[in-house]
């Protein structure tokens, strides 16, 4: 399970949304095994007044929080964040600096999904690799 929340000035992700979404599913396939129909991204666009940032970032900075079943090894995760890194800045000509990445783990039984604990699911793809 992975729900990601993308982050940046109206203008770019109008632009971006269809290649992030496509990035960011990519990286998600290849680095965690998720199948092609589990893709819940959801796109947050901020007008400049709402999104505060440093000056050495340009308009397209983007952040990007995904929230993932915790187990996963730590080897894992940082193949996970060097493929986001890669497809994203790939498919959508950011610069290294305008894109910043979180993980966030939650335990399975802290999820609600489906009526049921995340615990409760059989799932189709490996959590804990």
């Amino acid at each position: 399970m992975a729900q990601v929340k993308v982050y940046g000035e109206r203008t770019h992700l109008g632009e971006q949304r269809s290649a992030l979404s496509d990035a960011i599913h990519r990286a998600a396939q290849e680095a965690l095994g998720l199948p092609e129909n589990k893709r819940f991204h959801r796109f947050f666009p901020l007008d400049a007044a709402d999104f505060v940032f440093p000056p050495e970032r340009s308009g397209r900075y983007t952040i990007l929080e995904i929230h993932l079943f915790a187990g996963r090894r730590p080897e894992t995760l940082r193949c996970f964040l060097r493929a986001l890194q890669g497809e994203i800045i790939r498919a959508c000509g950011l610069h290294p600096d305008d894109l910043e990445i979180v993980l966030l783990e939650a335990p399975p039984s802290h999820w609600g999904l489906r009526g049921r604990l995340g615990d409760e699911l059989q799932l189709n793809y490996e959590v804990n690799k």
